[in-house]
């Protein structure tokens, strides 16, 4: 077993790191944000937590529709993560998993891996999807099973990804673009068509959006319901949201509460079908014109393409992992949609990872803990015998 391992999940929206004997990874925004109440200081990550004032706040993101393209940006905040003030990595003594998303292009892993031997100099190296943490975990968590269809729904974009045995299925992998990314903007627009102009409150609107959406059960019925005045309408809401000086943080206001007036001058935005509108493009990216399936037709289709003999298992191991899993309701609606579209004899079943933000950190855990873990990796040796060809021998994307 490697000693001192530190694990990277590098998202597009945050990092999940530290090291493999923690309980718990630190979650840092993976992005370089400016404030307009302090012009000249740039906040990395966490360091927002020290700003006055959040409002049109400036986001300066290295990813761009879930691939790394802005190296700058991506190592200011690495260098971040790595310095005395947060993890103080050493590392000539430090095996590095990181994390890179499906198909990630061959320009971006060279980039990746030559960062991290030539300049940061680290020990070794495991580069990997984030899916195949996760699954290894989901595994070692269940040892009878043999599959897992995984659904990782991340920042950017959603991955369905049935795993036989461990291996991934390249060929069986289907990409929705449609992440969380998408849906705050979504409802930036909606708000702003509707009430405010929020176009520049990346921010806030994504906190709303933690905060209030849900995922329907049954659309149509709620849409109804949603025409309705009060009380007969209990989807209503009003936002409170926040001044930065007295509220630092906006919340949903309770159902009795909700009448649309601020009695000390809040600034309010009355959310009703948004709350499940939103979080409704997972399942029908069509409804903003995005020409794809949804999460639950996805599901389908990837076991479709998968050996016949797999698909029960497949079907009874459907696992949710990656932000948009927060959303109440993700689940179950997974669960009957999926249900209702696969053959009768299968047993479907869908389980809800535990933590799903930080699960595939939890699962690099689990990988350097595992008796092949140094096998996987790419050493410093390796590297400056063979260079980028030690990486793409041993690193599967």
């Amino acid at each position: 077993m490697t000693s001192n391992v530190f694990i990277m999940d590098n998202g597009a929206h945050t990092i999940k790191a530290g090291y493999s004997n923690q309980t718990e990874p630190r979650v840092l925004l993976n992005a370089v944000m400016k404030a307009k109440s302090e012009r000249r200081r740039p906040f990395i990550g966490d360091q927002l937590d020290d700003c006055r004032d959040a409002s049109g706040l400036f986001y300066i993101l290295p990813f761009q529709k879930g691939y790394l393209v802005n190296w700058d940006v991506q190592k200011t905040v690495w260098d971040y993560v790595f310095s005395k003030e947060i993890f103080n990595v050493n590392h000539a003594s430090t095996t590095l998993i990181v994390t890179e998303p499906f198909f990630n292009f061959t320009s971006i892993q060279e980039a990746m891996s030559e960062i991290f031997f030539e300049e940061y100099e680290v020990d070794a190296l495991l580069r990997i999807n984030a899916g195949d943490l996760s699954v290894h975990k989901y595994h070692r968590d269940r040892p009878k099973e043999l599959c897992c269809l995984l659904v990782d729904s991340g920042f950017s974009f959603t991955h369905i990804a049935p795993y036989i045995q461990g291996k991934k299925q390249k060929d069986a992998i289907i990409r929705i673009e449609m992440g969380g990314k998408m849906l705050t903007n979504h409802l930036k627009d909606i708000v702003s068509y509707r009430q405010l102009n929020v176009m520049d409150e990346t921010y806030v609107i994504n906190q709303v959006k933690e905060d209030s959406c849900f995922v329907s059960a049954d659309f149509n019925a709620d849409m109804k319901k949603a025409r309705l005045k009060p009380p007969a309408n209990d989807i209503l809401r009003d936002y409170v949201l926040p001044d930065f000086t007295t509220i630092k943080r906006g919340y949903l206001r309770s159902l009795e509460e909700s009448n649309g007036k601020s009695p000390n001058n809040e600034q309010l935005i009355r959310l009703n079908n948004e709350r499940f509108a939103v979080p409704e493009l997972l399942f029908r990216p069509s409804d903003i014109g995005v020409p794809q399936q949804g999460v639950a037709e996805a599901v389908v289709q990837a076991i479709s393409s998968c050996p016949e003999e797999t698909r029960p298992h497949l079907y009874r191991n459907i696992f949710l992992t990656g932000g948009n899993c927060n959303i109440p309701g993700f689940c179950e609606r997974v669960y009957s949609e999926v249900r209702s579209a696969a053959p009768a004899e299968y047993q479907v079943n869908v389980s809800l990872a535990k933590g799903p933000t930080q699960y595939a950190w939890h699962g690099g855990a689990a990988v350097s803990q595992s008796a092949q873990f140094p096998e996987q990796l790419v050493t410093r040796d390796d590297w400056e015998e063979s260079g980028f060809s030690a990486c793409s021998a041993k690193f599967s994307v």
